[in-house]
């Protein structure tokens, strides 16, 4: 049967209806479930004015057998079998003759009681009494009291409608009770109209000028982005992340184009862009890559029949642009050179000191990474880039748009006569910003990334800040997210324990933490950021597991091992390979001390084993060499055979103390050889007890 609630307030941002809406779907479904209520879909929708749960239920929760239970036993049945009195008053009080009484047990013993059947509750009834509790719970980053009313959400609640069935559902929130009637779009067409279902409810909005589906909004701004544009042969400059936050804006999308003067098209892209962005939340108009003198916006009317919406951006934007055209030439009257030693007055952390001191080991960072990815040529061009590569934060285009920074300061570069070494690696240095955002197309811009976010995560990590829940004001899981990228999609052939080492160095007596201490919660973060990656990519968690459990001294090597571990899992020896090896760890508790004798192996089965395991070892170590851990593995696996045929002919654990030692020491070395590839003893085997 269908649910339908709306709950409709005033402008809530945008952010706040996502939130809003994902907490609802979540805790109305443990509601449901909770109460036995049958749920069989179950969305959320909305606008800026409105949350909306859909919900296809059952009718009401089903009966359910209740075992009732009275006095003791001991105290209601007599010796001769008979009930008491004890047990006769419990058979009146609960309205049931005697004969339905039986003993019941539990497990605080027995119990003279009854079974009946509890008949369920329906639906409406359960609805109208969980949801004002859910609609309370939803937690909002602010919250507002409206008139004389103690009750605080997000903003100020108008009107609630609650049908079940077709039927208003008595539910009562915030001094208002809700019942069958909504209001169209608050300015074009505010009246008031009853519904019977979502059909009407979805049907009757539409017609006053309320498109109530996120995802019709948005196709609906798409296609008029395409007839605004078309045959212009231009496009929208992608920015999925104002067409997200537009969508949750308005309730009735319209498309507006307006006109700048070409004057201003001497500014770069960027700049040009972010102006839109940032001030007016317009889009850019782009062809060829270069921005035509044409922007697109979204406002929420029907129409805009007399140009106003468009004509009054506009005036606006023109304004904004004259601001950024002045801030463009002044900040090139004076070169990043000459601000970099501004950067010493600029703090970047208290107890880090100031910008001018980071730029400084950022180019010592950058100097040891060009050593070890052998990059001579680019050396010098890369500790230029290290130098200037915060100057732009002391110009005033940044001041005014934070987001540029990075970028700003390679666009001055470039018009300042750096090489496109350079400025290409200043402008990608903040990249990646998340998990979905590319790394550095440039080798260099890499690196400097690279140097600059370690810095950050080693220095803030060294100095005792610590992150816990969502507190994390320096954006350490982020920075740790994007040297893993970094250096995954770069195939940096890079050593993590000296890479740390060096910008623990480099930050000396300004850190707290204990070098060593400090050095092993920075790996441990790492690990948990490169875990991070891996299960997003859809890799098997213990999977995973297996492949760090080597380490993760050089992360490229333990992609490899993962990315291995994957393709083999579905082979035939894998699952009979994994189980062998864990057998092997169970008697080898711990590394063998004893050095393994040759003269000492007696028995055919394990002289063969030796001999496969010292031929395969030299076949592995050549494959590692070259990171082909696929083919390492499989060269492993061919001990399988020896080492099964070891296991049935072997005592392992013989009387002799020398025969026991040396046989417990060839099972070490073959555990030494599988650690390199994976902690096989992580993966899980199908019907493995664990």
């Amino acid at each position: 049967m269908e649910f339908l609630l709306e709950i409709m307030t005033e402008e809530l941002p945008s952010s706040h209806v996502r939130s809003a809406l994902a907490q609802l779907q979540e805790r109305f479904r443990q509601e449901l479930q909770e109460a036995r209520i049958g749920l069989h879909g179950l969305r959320t929708l909305g606008t800026c004015r409105r949350l909306v749960v859909l919900a296809d239920l059952d009718a009401g929760q089903p009966d359910e057998e209740e075992v009732v239970t009275g006095p003791p036993r001991q105290v209601a049945v007599q010796p001769d079998g008979s009930f008491s009195q004890a047990a006769l008053g419990f058979a009146r009080s609960q309205g049931v003759p005697a004969d339905r009484l039986e003993v019941i047990r539990t497990a605080r013993g027995e119990y003279l009681g009854f079974k009946r059947l509890k008949k369920g509750r329906p639906a409406e009834e359960v609805i109208a009494g969980i949801f004002p509790a859910i609609i309370s719970s939803l937690s909002f980053p602010k919250n507002m009291r409206w008139g004389e009313k103690s009750y605080r959400f997000s903003r100020p609640i108008k009107n609630l409608l609650c049908l079940f069935n077709g039927r208003v559902v008595p539910l009562e929130l915030a001094g208002l009770k809700a019942g069958n009637r909504t209001r169209g779009h608050f300015i074009h067409s505010p009246v008031e109209f009853e519904v019977g279902s979502f059909e009407d409810y979805k049907r009757l909005l539409l017609e006053n000028f309320v498109v109530v589906e996120p995802e019709e909004r948005k196709q609906s701004i798409k296609r008029q982005f395409e007839q605004k544009l078309a045959g212009m042969k231009a496009g929208v400059y992608p920015d999925e992340a104002l067409l997200e936050r537009l969508l949750w804006n308005v309730e009735c999308p319209l498309v507006i184009m307006g006109s700048f003067p070409e004057s201003y098209l001497e500014l770069p892209l960027e700049v040009l862009s972010t102006a839109m962005r940032e001030g007016q939340k317009l889009f850019s108009v782009i062809s060829g890559g270069k921005q035509l003198p044409l922007f697109l916006g979204i406002a929420d009317a029907p129409a805009d029949p007399r140009n106003h919406i468009a004509s009054g951006n506009e005036r606006v934007l023109k304004a904004r642009l004259e601001d950024a055209r002045f801030f463009w030439k002044n900040d090139l009257k004076m070169s990043l050179a000459e601000r970099v030693g501004q950067l010493q007055n600029v703090v970047f952390q208290e107890k880090l000191g100031s910008y001018g001191d980071k730029v400084n080991r950022l180019q010592k960072l950058v100097t040891y990474l060009a050593d070890r990815l052998e990059m001579k040529k680019e050396k010098k061009d890369l500790v230029e880039a290290a130098r200037l590569c915060k100057a732009d934060l002391l110009t005033e285009m940044v001041r005014e748009f934070p987001e540029l920074q990075g970028k700003m300061g390679g666009l001055y570069a470039r018009q300042q006569g750096w090489s496109e070494t350079v400025s290409r690696a200043i402008y990608e240095h903040y990249l990646p910003e998340g998990l979905e955002d590319p790394v550095p197309a440039t080798a260099a811009g890499a690196i400097l990334s690279l140097a600059d976010k370690l810095d950050t995560v080693v220095g803030v990590f060294g100095v005792g800040v610590s992150i816990s829940g969502s507190s994390d004001p320096f954006g350490l899981r982020r920075q740790a997210l994007a040297i893993c990228k970094i250096i995954l999609e770069k195939k940096f052939q890079l050593s993590l324990y000296r890479l740390l080492d060096k910008a623990i160095a480099l930050l000396g007596d300004r850190l707290a933490v204990p070098s060593d201490r400090l050095k092993a919660s920075l790996l441990e973060f790492i690990e948990s950021r490169l875990r991070f990656i891996f299960e997003k990519q859809g890799y098997r968690y213990d999977l995973v597991n297996a492949a760090l459990g080597p380490g993760i001294e050089f992360p490229v090597r333990t992609e490899a091992r993962l990315k291995a571990l994957n393709e083999l899992k579905e082979s035939q020896n894998f699952e009979q390979f994994i189980l062998m090896v864990k057998r092997v760890k169970n008697i080898v508790k711990e590394p063998s001390r004893t050095r393994l004798n040759s003269a000492l192996l007696k028995e055919k089965e394990e002289r063969e084993l030796y001999s496969a395991l010292k031929i395969i070892k030299k076949n592995v170590e050549e494959m590692l060499a070259r990171n082909d851990f696929a083919s390492a593995q499989k060269m492993v696996f061919r001990l399988q055979p020896p080492l099964n045929n070891f296991f049935e002919k072997v005592l392992v654990m013989a009387e002799d103390r020398k025969v026991r030692n040396n046989r417990l020491a060839l099972l070490s070395q073959l555990l030494e050889l599988s650690g390199q590839l994976a902690d096989y003893s992580q993966v899980v085997v199908e019907g493995e007890n664990r």
